[in-house]
């Protein structure tokens, strides 16, 4: 095989190789990565711009009326860049809004491949899982709950024989009033009141003149007998 062949041969596989990866595509966050970049570079582009306007404005002044023609022209180059700055920050929303949509999208594709892995390890879960066997199972824990209670009412009953109450405490009525009665008829029965009013209680016999005498002269016979 001739150099000539060699060289188009392995032009020819260097292009099937470069045309293989173009097919597929670039990945999201290589396509973000290059908008971010081309964001950064009109970025840089737009402050030049913005620095050559106050430039271009500084010399129109500068010249004013001495020199107008020099004036006119910078003036004119002024005009020139605002209108470059115009495209540029066209160009950045664009891409703005193009990157946004791509790290959406990108999110999303994440988002939608976190999903399906979870939904094939809940179906791997559930594979082993049988809904009738889950049912019998429900069924034999609610039966055992129901059992459980039973022997708790059972156990919390009191021994012996139960009364009424209600019963109980007429009848206690009934002793106390038979009681009460027959401590009546023991006693008599209660004293009549009498119907005459009672007579009014003597007060303090009045101190006079005589008995003090008498008192006087019992002292003095009490005092020669002794």
């Amino acid at each position: 095989m001739s150099k000539v062949s060699k060289i188009f041969k392995g032009s020819s596989s260097s292009s099937k190789s470069k045309h293989h990866r173009s097919k597929g595509g670039p990945s999201a966050q290589e396509a973000i990565h290059r908008l971010r970049e081309t964001e950064e570079m009109l970025t840089k582009k737009q402050e030049y711009l913005e620095k050559k306007i106050e430039q271009e404005i500084a010399t129109a002044k500068k010249h004013g009326t001495k020199n107008k023609r020099a004036a006119l022209q910078a003036l004119k180059r002024k005009k020139r860049l605002e209108q470059q700055l115009a495209q540029i920050d066209g160009t950045l929303s664009t891409i703005e809004f193009q990157r946004e949509a791509l790290e959406n999208s990108h999110t999303n594709t994440e988002v939608l491949k976190n999903m399906g892995f979870a939904a094939k390890a809940m179906k791997q879960v559930h594979q082993n899982m049988d809904l009738d066997k889950i049912d019998d199972l429900m069924q034999d824990i609610t039966e055992q709950q129901e059992v459980a209670q039973e022997i708790s009412e059972a156990i919390s009953r009191p021994f012996g024989d139960t009364f009424d109450e209600d019963e109980l405490l007429a009848e206690l009525e009934e002793l106390e009033q038979q009681e009460l009665e027959d401590s009546m008829k023991n006693m008599g029965g209660l004293p009549n009141v009498p119907n005459s009013k009672l007579p009014s209680r003597p007060g303090p016999r009045p101190t006079t003149k005589k008995r003090v005498e008498d008192d006087d002269d019992m002292h003095m016979l009490a005092s020669w007998a002794t």
